[in-house]
């Protein structure tokens, strides 16, 4: 499962690719924009149910660069489910504010996602009857969170901004913006209890993913390099170890395991860096 932008979709779109048949043509997921990032095929698109039951298509206008690099948290998205199979979607939350950035948890039974619908970008759990629980709170940006393995504990990016930064990171957010220029990592049990930090090093650290040993996180980050520089890093949870694990020039990031370990699925441009065109990588992973 993976997001692109075509030329026929016109927007981000969500879309589907057998590995076992790679000559066959990826199939698109939904409708309009998205950016979802699926374990069990739900994620967030600025989708409106209609009285005739069909839905409208929406493209998100992109970020002002005016003020930099920006990532926009509209606050007309949503979260749905889509059958593995295709079919219709359905709708999980109907709230005012950004809800996106889910997943779930590997064993079913919830997921964790990101929302403004309380005035600040938090984590929430939802659970298959649809009940929403505040997981962090702490002014600023949490957000791309996942799972470990057995659902026991969760890693997000987060930037809790003070003082004068936290003026301008509210400011920003009234817009429906947020700069994700430093970004640590953190971990916590799933019930977000014993919260602690990961990674202190003051650069974008963002997409960690949890090695299937639930001890170690893979994760992607300009530490150490030019800003538009990201390589693939691998951390102990405890904040030990740290191991540069790309090197190529150009974007690495968004990295995903197996389930059972023995490979590893990232974005690149390495192909082409200075195009800035992403594609889809797999590697063995070799330890």
């Amino acid at each position: 499962m993976f997001q692109a932008t075509t030329e026929k979709g016109g927007c981000d779109q969500e879309y589907v690719l057998d590995l076992g048949y790679r000559r066959r043509a990826p199939r698109v997921v939904g409708e309009g924009t998205h950016d979802l990032r699926l374990l069990r095929l739900a994620g967030s698109g600025p989708h409106r149910l209609r009285l005739d039951g069909g839905r409208g298509r929406g493209v998100s206008s992109a970020p002002d660069r005016s003020q930099g690099y920006v990532w926009s948290v509209s606050d007309t998205y949503d979260l749905w489910e889509v059958p593995a199979e295709g079919g219709t979607p359905r709708r999980l939350t109907d709230v005012r504010g950004y809800d996106a950035e889910a997943t779930w948890c590997h064993r079913g039974g919830k997921l964790v996602f990101t929302s403004s619908r309380d005035g600040d970008l938090d984590l929430y759990e939802m659970d298959e009857a649809g009940q929403v629980r505040r997981l962090t709170n702490t002014p600023g940006y949490d957000g791309g969170a996942f799972y470990s393995a057995d659902c026991s504990k969760i890693v997000w990016r987060a930037n809790h901004p003070e003082g004068a930064a936290l003026d301008e990171y509210r400011r920003l957010l009234g817009q429906g913006l947020v700069r994700p220029s430093e970004m640590e990592l953190f971990v916590m049990k799933a019930d977000g209890s014993e919260r602690r930090q990961v990674t202190h090093n003051g650069a974008a650290n963002f997409c960690p993913y949890f090695h299937p040993d639930g001890k170690r996180i893979l994760y992607s980050s300009n530490a150490g390099g030019s800003p538009r520089e990201f390589d693939l890093w691998l951390v102990g949870e405890d904040g030990t170890g740290g191991e540069r694990i790309t090197a190529a020039p150009g974007f690495d990031g968004f990295p995903m395991f197996s389930p059972d370990g023995t490979f590893v699925v990232w974005a690149s441009n390495r192909a082409d860096p200075e195009s800035h065109q992403t594609n889809l990588f797999i590697a063995r992973w070799v330890e």
